[in-house]
Formats: structure tokens, C-alpha cells, sequence
């Protein structure tokens, strides 16, 4: 421990700077103009993972956007640690709601703030110093591969293809990811388990043209008033999802798993101030922890339609339209909940508008087991750091390329996320505490020193 404290010591300000360069870059893969930004961003990884010792460092090509791989190869008899992140990030709307630049990253009350600085370019940049240390240290016992994206915030839709073509190249023991969180700052955690996504655009379609409100008024079909009455119908008075099939596949956990899921600190007051509501709702039957983490859910993710303008103007709009998705529980295919919510949210669509659905992307869920010696290394990992062994959760959020890896390149992943509710990720001002952004670089290094002594034993 004394090697790495004293390493990240004398290191730290230029870690922050090389974060800090990174997050300048406006990488967000859903926005088609900023694909010069995806270059950059993938440049920008390859020499940072050149300088920090990868022997041999590429820019791949896909059908989307590119991807940067690393690697150093010791020796063939030793593990190898395959390390997944991602340069892109989310859209940055409502820039209003920023309190600075989201892409001029700041230090305020011992927190990184800026679009990325969780997720996921703070995370990744701790595997790329925590290599680093270890390079520089004469301490690294096993060989490494980076494999950094720019398209995980869209469903990584061409890195399944990608990963397919390059499957002997990607060969190694265990897939290392910090894209999620733990419990709380003095809780660490080690996620077991991911929802899976199935996520749409739909419209809905009335008149030909905008209309007056006061002349048609009640007698044509307001296509937003028909929208909002059928996304209404899509969950019942217990909160479940109407969708016909929809449970079909979901398997019910045991009780013994129930309970030990509840077992981990979760404070309903503190959860409920802390994003400003005033009660919890969701699937009867369930707590919130079980919710989120072993039962599948229904939102709305955006909603838009006719006038929005500065003051009023009365018109009964031509079109709606709203973006939807479903998390969904490991058992669900999500191609098989895309067909069922397309063929059911079109038949309960009046005969005064028209429906069109279509699918954006998907991904499915992901179990990791606690018996492996990777979970235990990152088990050991944390409660050197920490103090405290990691609490195993199911994550209620999405990382649909997991359960890709595993299909296609037969190999677990490990879930070590260093982020924490607060941190805003996907909203304005997300940001990232200075002392997670540190005690994941100490931690990384030694979840490679037990993952290699466990193999030796196993």
C-alpha cells in the first residue's frame, strides 16, 4: 500500500490535468456532429495509454465509432485482465441547469464536476493511472487490455460486431469495468448484477397539419392527449406493466436472496431527500432496493409535441411524439419485450391517430457470480482500502454490452464501480468525489495483486 500511496502522492495534480484534458473533449456519441469529438477522444486515449506503458496501442474502425485498444503482454503463463470503458458521454441538455461549463471541468468542495467526470471518463482514467502505478512500480502481475468505446450511451450497437472480429485478440481471464457505483461513500460495493434495456421512439400522428384549438377543438383527436392516455395504460393501480407477455420470463427470486438483497444499508428518508421527493411508488409487493435491483421497470424518458415556445399559441398539434424504455431483469430477452410493447402499444392506439414505434436499442441483463476468484480479488481489494467488505448488489441500470462479452467472448465480467448516487451522472452537474477518484486507483492495483495469487491457488 505504501508504493501506491506514495506514487499517487507525488502524481496526483497531473492525473487531474490528463482527466481534466479528457473531459474538455464534448464526446457525445447520441449527437452526429460531434463524431470529429469521437476522434479526438480516441486519440487522445491511445497516447495517454502509450505513455502510461501499453506496448502496443490501435484505433479501430467500426460502422459507428471507433475504438481504442491497449495492451501489455508479460508473459503468456500469467492472467490477463481485460479492462472495458468508454470515451462517450450523455447530451449535456439542460445546459441551463449547469452551474459551470459542463465540458470545463472544476474543482469545488473536494469534487471533479463536469460532463464525464463519473461517467465514464473519471472511471476509465483510474484504470489508466492505476496501470500507470503499477508499470512505473515493477508491481504488475498480470497482462492487461484496454478496450475503450464511443458508443456505450447508445447501446454500443456496432462493439458486439467489433468484439467478434477481434475475439483472439480480446482473449483474457476477466473483464475489469468501473462504469457503476457503490452504496455510499463509506460502503463499498461490487455490482452482481445489471437490468437489462429495451428503449423506443414513438409518434403519434392525428390531423395533416397543425390546427386551430378553438375550431377543432374536441372533435379531432389531440394527438399529445392521446399519447399521455395510452403511456397511462401501460402500468396498473400495483404498478405493473400492462404490456400482454411482459412477465412471461421473469423469474422470481428466493426469499433467502430477497432478504440478503434488504440487508444492505438503505435509509428510505435519506434516499428520498436526497432527490428532493416527498414518497417513494413503484411495483407493489416490493421494496425500493428490490425494484431497482431484481424486478423490471417502465419510464418515459421524454415526452414532446406542439407549441413550446415563449408564451401561448393555441393549436391542436399534428404530431406527438415520446421516448420510452424498459429495464428489464436478466431472464428477458429484449428483443423478444421490443416486439411485445410494439404489437401492444399500437393496438391500443385510437382510430384518430396513427402509431409508428421504433426501436432505438437494447441490451440484456447480466448475473455475476461471488465464488469466482475475480470477484473475491476485488472482494480483498476493497476492504484493504476501505476498511470494509463490499456489500454484492444488483444494480438497477444498464450496461447492455456485459452480457455481450460474455456471449461472445466467453468471459465474466467484474463490476468495481467507484461512483455514488450523488454523483449526477447523466443530469446537469454531474460530478465525482477527488477521494473516489483516488481510492480507485489504489484500489485497481491491488485487485490485480489477489486476482494473481488466486489464480495461482486455483
Amino acid at each position: 500500500m505504501e508504493i501506491i500511496h506514495n506514487y499517487i502522492e507525488k502524481n496526483k495534480d497531473r492525473f487531474l490535468e490528463e482527466l481534466f484534458e479528457l473531459m474538455r473533449i464534448p464526446s457525445i456519441s447520441s449527437v452526429k456532429s460531434h463524431k470529429p469529438d469521437m476522434y479526438k477522444a480516441a486519440e487522445y486515449w491511445k497516447e495517454l495509454l502509450l505513455k502510461s506503458g501499453a506496448d502496443k496501442v490501435e484505433i479501430f474502425e467500426t460502422d459507428g465509432n471507433p475504438v481504442t485498444y491497449a495492451e501489455k503482454i508479460i508473459h503468456p503463463s500469467i492472467p490477463t485482465v481485460l479492462i472495458y470503458s468508454h470515451m462517450d458521454v450523455m447530451p449535456v441538455d439542460p445546459v441551463d441547469k449547469w452551474d459551470t461549463d459542463p465540458f470545463d471541468p472544476q474543482i469545488r468542495d473536494g469534487k471533479i464536476w463536469g460532463r464525464g467526470a463519473d461517467d465514464d471518463k473519471g472511471q476509465g482514467m483510474m484504470h489508466a493511472k492505476a496501470f500507470e502505478l503499477m508499470v512505473q512500480t515493477h508491481t504488475l502481475p498480470c497482462n492487461v487490455k484496454f478496450m475503450i468505446e464511443g458508443e456505450e450511451e447508445i447501446g454500443s450497437p456496432n462493439l458486439g460486431k467489433w468484439c467478434a472480429a477481434h475475439k483472439e485478440m480480446l482473449k483474457a481471464d476477466i473483464i475489469l469495468v468501473s462504469d457503476t457505483s457503490m452504496i455510499a461513500a463509506d460502503i463499498p460495493s461490487v455490482t452482481t448484477g445489471l437490468r437489462g434495456l429495451a428503449y423506443w421512439e414513438v409518434e403519434v400522428t392525428g390531423p395533416n397539419r397543425d390546427l386551430h384549438s378553438g375550431l377543432f377543438g374536441g372533435t379531432v383527436g389531440n394527438p399529445i392527449n392521446i399519447l399521455c392516455s395510452m403511456i397511462a395504460k401501460m402500468t396498473d393501480e400495483n404498478g405493473k406493466i400492462t404490456i400482454p407477455g411482459f412477465y412471461d420470463d421473469v423469474s422470481e427470486v428466493s426469499d433467502e436472496e430477497r432478504q440478503l438483497l434488504n440487508r444492505a444499508p438503505f435509509s428510505e428518508d435519506t434516499y428520498k431527500k436526497a432527490i428532493g421527493v416527498r414518497e417513494l411508488t413503484g411495483e407493489k409487493g416490493y421494496s425500493p432496493v428490490e425494484r431497482t435491483g431484481i424486478r423490471p421497470s417502465f419510464d418515459v424518458c421524454g415526452i414532446w409535441g406542439g407549441y413550446t415556445g415563449e408564451g401561448a399559441k393555441t393549436v391542436l398539434p399534428s404530431k406527438a411524439f415520446a421516448k420510452i424504455s424498459t429495464r428489464l431483469v436478466p431472464n428477458q430477452s429484449n428483443e423478444k419485450i421490443a416486439k411485445l410493447f410494439k404489437k401492444y402499444f399500437e393496438s391500443i392506439a385510437p382510430g384518430s391517430v396513427q402509431v409508428e414505434v421504433t426501436p432505438l436499442h437494447g441490451g440484456q441483463g447480466y448475473v455475476c457470480p461471488i465464488n469466482i476468484p475475480a470477484y473475491q480479488a476485488a472482494e480483498k481489494a476493497y476492504t484493504d482500502v476501505y476498511g470494509k467488505r463490499p456489500v454484492p448488489v444488483r444494480s438497477g441500470g444498464s450496461i447492455p454490452i456485459i452480457s455481450t462479452f460474455e456471449e461472445i467472448l466467453g468471459i465474466k465480467s467484474i463490476l468495481m464501480g467507484f461512483g455514488l448516487e450523488s454523483d449526477a451522472i447523466h443530469s446537469p452537474n454531474e460530478n465525482f468525489p477527488l477521494e473516489q477518484f483516488f481510492n480507485g486507483i489504489k484500489t485497481i492495483p491491488l485487485f490485480y495483486k489477489y486476482f494473481a495469487e488466486l489464480n495461482k491457488l486455483s
